[in-house]
């Protein structure tokens, strides 16, 4: 498609989105902004999760809104990290001020300084670019997320390497980084078997890529978030590492047993207390038997255990470690399902610009309506994502 091509695209839709706007400034949608509020919830937490593979909140569809609450957050950080680190000048430490934690919310329903239509308008052609033909593709909206997740997680990189590059050379060493205090604190969970090896050298060794000792701010971003690393070697210690957490006879093999009580669950979507219900249920009912109830996951674990031996070895894992730990991309994908289910009217598996603007409240997390009363709180059934 040629450039004039995309040019008359982009001409004609601003052209039919001006008239609806002029046309429509109360729409039927519900883009009566004086009625409505956009509501979002910040994506960070303090809290350090459970497990660095993991991760558990969405990005923001709007790199404005992304902007404001790192900016937010990055504030919060410099003063917890501050109170945490030099506590011997706490009581001089000033308090942040109120605009320090300015919420993207608060911007977004200042009706002079936000219009919600018109920043639709902005995003749609920065996202509809492959090709660029008047819609949003299910592929165009998924790499738009990832690419803003990664954004994201790479801000909060830099801002960790600030911390562990104590000699600030740009490189983090072993040496220099600093396993969180729920590591260091970890007794319970060691008695338990598990010696929360992720911040040991296995993994630091697997992220440094260039075999160098040192980690720069790629492998540093690789070594925190290992589920979304392109190297071979880190997918590979994330298999060694289920391996270990999952080895309860402590023989360095993964058996069906092993497996069956740990990985399947994550692999099938069931939980282990799903799984618990489901046996009690067959073993009184006695209308599955073992073999029967073992089916889906003895042909599974057949599929992965290729050289027959009875175990899963790490390289085996390999195939499904993807499913074990998602990445961004998945996460990606999950918000573009949801994007498509709310705002795609007429089922054609894209969004054209009108789609967009009628329905914000998909992309800008919960709508909040003063007028009507959907449920105690008045917030719209539409907050997966908050």
């Amino acid at each position: 498609m040629g450039k004039f091509s995309v040019l008359l695209i982009y001409v004609v839709i601003a052209v039919f989105l001006l008239l609806v706007i002029i046309r429509s400034p109360e729409n039927p949608r519900g883009l009566r902004r004086r009625h409505r509020r956009l509501t979002i919830r910040s994506n960070f937490t303090f809290t350090p999760p459970a497990d660095p593979r993991h991760r558990a909140a969405a990005a923001a569809f709007d790199p404005l809104v992304a902007d404001i609450e790192l900016k937010r957050e990055d504030k919060e950080w410099e003063h917890q990290y501050f109170q945490t680190h030099h506590p011997e000048f706490r009581s001089e430490s000033p308090e942040p001020e109120w605009e320090d934690y300015m919420n993207a919310e608060d911007y977004l329903n200042n009706e002079e300084r936000f219009n919600v239509t018109n920043r639709l308008v902005l995003l749609f052609p920065k996202i509809d670019v492959d090709p660029p033909d008047g819609y949003v593709s299910h592929k165009e909206l998924t790499e738009w997320y990832l690419q803003q997740s990664q954004k994201e997680v790479f801000h909060r990189t830099e801002r960790e390497m600030e911390i562990h590059d104590k000699d600030k050379d740009g490189f983090v060493s072993f040496q220099e980084y600093d396993p969180p205090s729920w590591v260091k604190n970890s007794g319970e969970s060691a008695a338990l078997g598990y010696d929360m090896g992720w911040w040991k050298h296995d993994h630091f060794n697997a992220s440094d890529a260039d075999g160098d000792g040192l980690l720069n701010i790629t492998e540093f971003n690789d070594f925190l978030h290992p589920a979304d690393s392109a190297n071979p070697a880190l997918r590979l210690w994330l298999c060694q590492e289920e391996i270990r957490e999952r080895d309860s006879d402590k023989d360095g093999k993964m058996s069906f047993h092993e497996f069956f009580h740990g990985l399947f669950h994550s692999l099938s979507g069931r939980s282990d207390e799903e799984n618990h219900n489901s046996s009690s249920s067959s073993s009184s009912s006695h209308l599955v038997s073992d073999d029967e109830e073992n089916a889906p996951a003895q042909k599974l674990f057949n599929q992965l255990d290729k050289d027959g031996d009875g175990y899963l070895s790490d390289v085996e894992l390999l195939a499904v470690i993807g499913q074990i730990h998602p990445g961004e991309r998945y996460y990606a994908e999950q918000q573009t399902e949801y994007i498509m289910q709310q705002a795609d009217s007429d089922g054609d598996g894209r969004l054209s610009p009108t789609e967009m603007i009628e329905n914000p409240y998909v992309f800008y997390s919960a709508v909040f309506d003063d007028e009507d009363d959907e449920d105690d709180d008045g917030f719209l059934e539409h907050d997966e994502f908050r």
